[in-house]
């Protein structure tokens, strides 16, 4: 045990994919009375020592925005299901999903509930009705689906006028043999099967899109183009599923696709295992398979929160750019009900829901640089 703990706080990093062999540590932990201030949240430590963390809730109340900064690198859910995503506004969608679920709807079913209210928000710049459009002026939106059982997906790339693309996912896994449509293919099978085309491009992004192509801005991708909506849930009998979804870099190129609706990338799904997903520039999540590396570390015996870390310095090595340069964060949850979450800069804001608890945690950061602010997903480099 003290060389897992040495090795943890020496930076030294676990192999993945390769023949070296590490050391699975057993996570022993054990639920106390759910009457503690924590609300039944417990922490455990990869060491095996059982702790707590700090995440009391005054009261039982939800405030819609409240950040809470978690403590340990280990955090478990008391009850099931649990439903982990990106971003403050991840926090209502969550609890949309826990409604779904609630009312006797599946995990399925709940995780698209929740991606479909962010959708459906049109202030928010980033996802759905309202996102930011690519630099032809056209919204075109990215999205995919994935449940534990059978590895079973469905994903859709570059779609226009379809208000919810995790919906089409959804089709595209149920009701074709395929897993990814792209342009105009997925909105034809949309059209098919019977998704109303209507605008996405809010008078407020069209004027912002008119006074960027006036202007002739060059600018490059930054700090704020990272609002994906990614949403993974744990089902009461331990079946995982997830959901992404995004309107992708602002004044894109148009026919761009970033990680969102690439299974292993932006979102990966398994059921042995656990969940992941992704949100930041999609470019430097893809040539990694981000989400696919967290669910291996996990594998390995990493906490969900260990798991995101150790992706993010393993991709900042691979990249041979600083952390802070790379803008890229990750949530996770593992099939015991344990989440986390970590990012390149300070101030990744990701929220949790299950029965009795609603929070927005701060994650773990790899650096001091902010990331910025959330909805602002700022125009990429100017493409002609």
């Amino acid at each position: 045990m003290a060389h897992a703990q040495d090795a943890r706080e020496h930076g030294s990093r676990p192999s993945y994919g390769g023949l070296e062999v590490i050391v699975r540590i057993e996570m022993h932990c054990q639920m106390q009375d759910e009457s503690l201030s924590l609300r039944g949240m417990q922490a455990c430590s990869r060491r095996g020592f059982l702790s707590t963390g700090v995440l009391a809730v005054a009261g039982g109340s939800m405030m819609p925005h409240q950040t809470t900064q978690a403590q340990s690198n280990s955090l478990i859910a008391a009850k099931k299901p649990v439903f982990v995503s990106t971003w403050n506004f991840g926090k209502p969608a969550n609890e949309a999903s826990l409604r779904r679920y609630n009312e006797g709807g599946s995990l399925l079913d709940a995780v698209e509930e929740g991606i479909r209210l962010t959708e459906a928000d049109t202030s928010n710049a980033s996802v759905g009705a309202g996102g930011k459009p690519a630099a032809h002026g056209k919204v075109q939106l990215d999205a995919c689906i994935m449940y534990g059982p059978g590895s079973k997906a469905g994903s859709v790339g570059g779609i226009e006028d379809i208000k919810h693309p995790i919906s089409v996912a959804r089709a595209v896994m149920e009701k074709t043999p395929h897993v990814l449509l792209v342009g105009q293919g997925a909105r034809d099978f949309a059209m098919e099967q019977g998704f109303a085309p209507q605008n996405l491009l809010t008078p407020q992004e069209h004027e912002a899109w008119k006074t960027w192509k006036k202007e002739k801005q060059s600018l490059e991708v930054g700090e704020d183009n990272h609002d994906t909506i990614a949403l993974v849930g744990l089902d009461k009998d331990g079946t995982l599923a997830g959901g992404c979804s995004t309107s992708g870099l602002a004044y894109k190129m148009p026919g761009r696709v970033g990680d969102s609706p690439i299974l292993g990338s932006g979102l990966y799904v398994d059921n042995e295992i656990g969940a992941a997903g992704a949100t930041g520039v999609g470019e430097n999540v893809m040539r990694f398979c981000g989400s696919f590396m967290v669910v291996e570390y996990m594998r390995q015996g990493l906490s969900p929160e260990d798991a995101c870390a150790e992706t993010i310095r393993r991709i900042a090595r691979l990249d041979g750019r600083p952390i802070e340069e790379l803008h890229i964060n990750f949530i996770a949850v593992n099939k015991q009900g344990q989440f986390g979450a970590a990012g390149t800069g300070s101030g990744f804001p990701y929220a949790v829901t299950y029965p009795g608890f609603s929070e927005v945690l701060q994650s773990k950061a790899l650096s001091q640089k902010a990331i910025g602010i959330e909805g602002g997903n700022a125009p990429i480099e100017e493409q002609s």
